[in-house]
């Protein structure tokens, strides 16, 4: 008897000795500024979601322009709702029509989830960070990431987006350099963030010539 009560305290400290090992691999795990950046938004929540619903809407002066797509995440199926007209297409059997119209998803898609690009996307750019550096609106010193796309591929190759973070590793405003020239494209804040499904998205995005891009109608369903 004495032998098993011996057996079985060895047992117990092993086992207490492996759990302690497990947590210290866990604790220390190091996460990519990628990682922080897109968990902070919630990407730890995105394999739950299976189906996303939102409104794309642009304000240039006294213009509106909008759309909305439904996207399927199991089927990649795409739904996309547009002047009283409604396709539906897969994204994994693309014809000539659906290759146009998925253009318009991909670049809706980036603007809601650019955060989580920074992992769907991270053997397609590079990558360069400065950290006080002045952001272009708010004039706030802010770490700045830019990524650079490759030049192969995709539907704007080689352009280049400057994303300006602080502490918390969410995005306060990004500049879009279009085939990565020196001079901006377009600079614009990113803000009013409210949270879906677990995934935190900023709602708007404006800057101070009048433009003015925000989602509306956003549903993410999740398992």
């Amino acid at each position: 008897m004495r032998y098993v009560i011996i057996l079985l305290l060895l047992s117990i400290i092993s086992g207490c000795k492996t759990d302690k090992k497990k947590e210290a691999l866990v604790i220390e795990k190091e996460y990519t500024l990628s990682e922080k950046i897109a968990n902070a938004n919630g990407f730890q929540n995105w394999k739950e979601v299976t189906q996303l619903k939102f409104t794309f809407n642009v304000d240039r002066d006294t213009s509106h322009f909008e759309r909305t797509w439904i996207w399927d995440i199991k089927e990649n199926q795409v739904t996309s709702i547009s002047n009283n007209e409604t396709i539906i297409y897969n994204r994994a059997k693309l014809d000539s029509t659906s290759h146009q119209i998925n253009g318009g998803f991909v670049n809706d898609k980036y603007w809601l989830l650019a955060p989580f690009n920074l992992i769907w996307d991270k053997d397609n750019y590079t990558h360069n960070l400065k950290e006080d550096v002045v952001a272009p609106i708010s004039k706030k010193a802010m770490q700045k990431l830019t990524i650079t796309y490759s030049s192969d591929g995709g539907y704007t190759p080689g352009d280049a987006y400057d994303f300006y973070f602080e502490d918390d590793f969410q995005i306060k405003e990004w500049v879009f350099r279009k085939a990565n020239q020196p001079e901006p494209s377009l600079i614009t804040t990113w803000e009013d963030y409210v949270e879906k499904g677990g995934l935190k998205i900023a709602q708007t995005h404006k800057n101070d010539e009048g433009f003015k891009l925000y989602f509306t109608e956003i549903e993410v369903n999740t398992k």
